[in-house]
């Protein structure tokens, strides 16, 4: 029997680690994080993740993977979590996959896009021009990626315009040739959803929890003992704010309103990259935990 691997969509703060623990808990799943700021060790209160307690309950994978002061690819992602998937087929152990970006997804599933290598003399060039000069220059090349790029994402936006000038090819175009490859693994598609004020206000909730939990002296630790994060963990919705504050350049109320900023814009990325994947089951947030367990239960139902 193929077992598939049941996936849990959804923006941060959607309550996707808690239907994977009551899931888990009902069939003796384990999980595997597809989050790629838990990897990160001492990240913890930041970015959500699962509890000690809850971590000696249900098998977790792929967390603490690395320092913080350290690059996690998502070439280095998919070769883990590949090597999970396996064994956990080899042990017969359901696989729940439950995590906030979108990129581990596409790239665990549907595989890496392969584009053309780094060119850095043109990202330097790139570098030195503003985010909405970038983003003017993509809306006429590749209209389609400037539609799915934030305009102040400068890295995408540098990697588009990269790709359109060393292929002569919409960056677009290609993605939709990788997204048409085979699916790499089987998977049932689960999705949480809300409306964007609800969200927000559960985003907001979530922020002022975090920083009453201590989420302020967990980046001062960070950062006594690792001096600076590395680029990809500094990436984390929140820690660079936090650090800010620490420097003295704001105050904790100015931070704690740009992480809810952050946070809020992160959710709206994420709900446009996950509305692109197609066959998804969709859970309404506020719908009760059993029922939603049960909901999935009986479309993931090629359980060992």
């Amino acid at each position: 029997m193929t077992h598939s691997i049941l996936t849990i969509l959804g923006p941060t703060a959607s309550g996707k680690s808690e239907l994977a623990l009551a899931l888990a808990r009902r069939r003796g799943a384990e999980l595997l994080n597809v989050d790629s700021m838990q990897v990160y060790r001492g990240m913890d209160i930041g970015t959500a993740k699962a509890s000690p307690a809850e971590r000696s309950e249900i098998r977790h994978h792929l967390l603490d993977v690395v320092e913080p002061n350290e690059s996690y690819t998502v070439a280095r992602f998919v070769q883990d979590a590949d090597q999970v998937i396996a064994d956990c087929r080899e042990r017969s152990v359901p696989l729940i996959a439950a995590g906030g970006t979108p990129l581990y997804y596409k790239s665990l599933f549907q595989g890496i896009f392969e584009g053309p290598g780094a060119d850095e003399s043109l990202r330097q060039r790139l570098r030195e021009q503003n985010p909405t000069d970038l983003y003017q220059q993509l809306s006429q090349v590749d209209p389609a990626a400037a539609g799915r790029i934030h305009p102040n994402d400068s890295k995408r936006l540098i990697r588009a315009l990269e790709v359109y000038e060393l292929t002569g090819k919409p960056i677009s175009s290609l993605q939709t040739h990788w997204q048409s490859e085979p699916k790499r693994h089987q998977t049932v598609w689960v999705g949480l959803t809300t409306d964007r004020d609800k969200l927000n206000r559960r985003i907001n909730q979530r922020v002022k929890q975090m920083v009453e939990s201590g989420w302020v002296d967990e980046v001062q630790r960070l950062l006594e003992r690792y001096g600076t994060l590395s680029p990809t963990a500094a990436e984390a919705a929140g820690y660079t704010q936090i650090i800010d504050h620490l420097h003295g350049k704001s105050s904790l109320e100015e931070a704690i309103e740009q992480i809810k900023i952050q946070t809020r814009q992160l959710a709206r990325r994420q709900i446009k990259w996950f509305r692109r994947f197609e066959g998804v089951l969709w859970l309404d947030v506020d719908e009760p935990l059993d029922q939603k367990v049960n909901r999935v239960l009986s479309v993931w139902s090629d359980l060992p």
